[in-house]
């Protein structure tokens, strides 16, 4: 083996790979049953931090960055002036057991350029996963990406061996990807999401009754958007994300701000920001509809098109609707505490059991954990020390502002400066 030739393959592979966010290793409970290598269930990958505090990491590489299509956002794209690398197979398959061996990592997030077509490459993603599994005995997590277009045969088959399948969608609308990728199809992005989903649910179905049936993709499916490359509104993006949810039973949808990579008329200029910001408000829409009990109209729709960048969004729908509060802390539903701006999750369970026994004040409500320099607007509770304000929404948020610092403070407009206390 070339060994200098190998890490020189690793390096390009290992950077062309970065602009994927789309990992993760929740849902798997895939078990080492005491013979084999590696365990995945209970862990995270890449770059996630378990309760205690480890930081767990996979191998994420290409395949190879070598790609028939010219993708103006892609700096695979093969007009790119660039240096390519291919693995072979038992490469990828070698690397990974040797970094697993020397602990660098619990598992392999494996995606690829396009080369020949979309079939040849996804069965050679299939031939390292079903390698690792059948002659390596390894049980670690593995993460397959999608390759749009490829057969329903070989994405039923990419399941029996990978933990989590993903196919990017890239641009979230129809027009950007015709726009910035004219050779590729909306609806090759859709078939193999599609299989997958209808595996899922067929596989669940036989398990009921054949308890033996081999795990099929059991941590499910995921996508990526890029924001920020095409002039989509944060609605659209949403609409995209709530679309697939609703109708592919996605574990998770990664929002990936546009990193510009070229000089293209079509594309934000090479001196742009990467829209860290927009990204992190997006997550935060996401996590609403996910867990919050949120529709995704009662965040964004035609007279709210985008999220607002100096506040989160369950503060911004709050601003919006000052007609349902203040809230009673002591009487409120579940539904209604967590749609209170300041008060998370882990709060509503404890302000719930903790009112079975007592009546709550201010004080019992910072001990719980909330964040009054948000909630106190928002709520009413058991005290004479707080004297409700007749403030407008504006003047809420700018004090709210005033008392808060984020990493993302430097991009607020200066203005907020003038207001006084």
């Amino acid at each position: 083996m070339d060994f200098e030739r190998i890490k020189e393959k690793l390096a390009i592979l290992a950077d062309a790979a970065k602009y994927d966010v789309s990992c993760s290793s929740s849902g798997s409970n895939r078990k080492n049953k005491g013979k084999g290598l590696g365990d995945s269930s209970g862990m995270g990958i890449c770059h996630s931090y378990t309760e205690d505090g480890r930081c767990i990491s996979l191998l994420k590489i290409l395949l190879t960055n070598h790609c028939i299509f010219d993708c103006a956002y892609c700096v695979t794209r093969k007009s790119n002036d660039i240096k390519r690398a291919a693995f072979k197979v038992q490469e990828v398959v070698d690397l990974t057991i040797n970094f697993y061996r020397r602990n660098y990592i619990e598992g392999l997030f494996l995606s690829s350029g396009i080369f020949k077509d979309a079939d040849y490459t996804m069965e050679r993603l299939i031939q390292v996963a079903k390698k690792l599994r059948l002659e390596e005995n390894f049980n670690g997590y593995i993460h397959l990406k999608s390759i749009p277009g490829s057969s329903d045969e070989l994405m039923q088959e990419a399941g029996l061996y990978a933990d989590r399948l993903s196919v990017n969608i890239e641009i979230p609308t129809v027009s950007g990807l015709k726009l910035l990728a004219p050779d590729k199809n909306h609806e090759d992005f859709m078939k193999p999401m599609n299989k997958v989903k209808n595996e899922i649910l067929r596989n669940r179905e036989e398990k009921k009754i054949l308890k033996s049936t081999q795990k099929y993709a059991p941590a499910g499916q995921s996508t990526q958007m890029i924001v920020g490359a095409t002039g989509e509104t944060d609605r659209d993006i949403m609409y995209t994300a709530t679309h697939f949810y609703r109708n592919y039973n996605m574990k998770r949808v990664y929002y990936s701000g546009y990193v510009p990579v070229t000089t293209d008329p079509r594309l934000p200029a090479l001196t742009s920001a990467v829209p860290m910001l927009r990204e992190n408000r997006l997550y935060q829409t996401d996590w609403l509809l996910r867990f919050y009990g949120f529709d995704i109209r009662e965040l964004l729709n035609e007279d709210h098109k985008n999220l607002e960048t100096d506040i989160d969004p369950k503060l911004s729908w709050a601003l919006r609707n000052m007609q349902h509060f203040p809230v009673d802390i002591n009487k409120a539903e579940k539904q209604m505490l967590a749609r209170i701006p300041g008060i998370g999750l882990k709060s509503v369970q404890k302000i719930i059991k903790a009112r079975r026994f007592r009546s709550l004040n201010w004080e019992h409500l910072k001990n719980i954990g909330v964040a009054l320099n948000r909630a106190r607007y928002f709520i009413t509770c058991n005290s004479n020390n707080w004297e409700k304000k007749d403030l407008t929404s504006e003047r809420i948020k700018n004090l709210i502002l005033k008392s808060s610092g984020s990493k993302f403070s430097k991009n607020y407009s200066p203005q907020l400066s003038m207001f006084d206390t």
